[in-house]
């Protein structure tokens, strides 16, 4: 692995993405976020911040490029309540990415990865996981969010809500990365009161203030510390997939024609 800038694809030209896909980088990164609330001391772009920066951590090690991150994901469990939040409709964001994977592969990009910043934005990216992968079959194409990178990434972000929003774990992010950004004096508590509920409730019929886990606990340094964790964990697990074989490949098995 490199040590250096992140590759962002919206500074190379033409010619510069053509020379990586020659030398044998043909994989891509698209982060995708949301406009969203995230209570009353966070700002609206929170899950587009955080996969952003993993992203650009994991291309500084890697030399993979980054696309221009999605900041609008599926948020419609927001509700109208709290003004702010921009959301796509499921189908939308699925067709999105579908399109974005169209003209990679046409670039002779054959390598995608999901990088979701977002709870809700799982289902519809999973669409278009499928969609991409029966439309276009020589391409592979992985949907990973930044909590379930590792175990450990998901113990941290779930230690205080297991429908974790706006929590410690978040806004300790934020603090590393944009503390000029965060409230900490409007930083409100509030319990995960969805837990044992066989229902799915919008966040409006679950939270006062928008907020679910205990951000008053949030620290820049264990902020710091879950970047450092999720760059290191990711850019390691895209080294290996940039040659990654598939299943039958890698066990010797030449599949019949048909």
């Amino acid at each position: 692995m490199t040590s250096g800038k992140p590759v962002l694809w919206q500074n190379l030209t033409w010619e510069d993405v053509a020379a990586l896909r020659d030398r044998g980088i043909r994989m891509a990164i698209l982060p995708v976020g949301a406009t969203e609330q995230h209570g009353p001391h966070l700002p609206l772009g929170v899950d587009t911040l955080s996969a952003e920066a993993v992203a650009h951590g994991a291309s500084a090690l890697t030399g993979i490029p980054v696309l221009p991150s999605l900041a609008y994901g599926c948020s419609l469990g927001h509700s109208p309540k709290w003004p702010g939040t921009i959301s796509l409709r499921p189908e939308t964001l699925s067709k999105i990415v579908l399109e974005i994977a169209e003209w990679l592969h046409t670039a002779g990009f054959d390598r995608l990865l999901l990088l979701n910043g977002h709870v809700t934005n799982w289902a519809p990216l999973r669409c278009g996981l499928e969609n991409i992968r029966h439309t276009y079959p020589d391409m592979r194409v992985a949907l990973r969010s930044i909590w379930d990178i590792s175990d450990e990434a998901h113990r941290r972000y779930h230690e205080d809500a297991a429908n974790f929003h706006a929590n410690c774990a978040e806004t300790s992010l934020m603090l590393a990365l944009h503390p000029e950004l965060v409230r900490m004096d409007k930083a409100v508590d509030e319990p995960d009161r969805s837990a044992g509920c066989f229902f799915s409730y919008r966040v409006n019929d679950e939270s006062v203030h928008g907020t679910v886990g205990t951000p008053s606990r949030a620290e820049a340094m264990a902020g710091k510390n879950l970047l450092d964790l999720c760059v290191s964990e990711l850019a390691q697990q895209l080294t290996q997939a940039l040659t990654e074989a598939t299943p039958l490949e890698r066990a010797g098995i030449t599949p019949p024609p048909f």
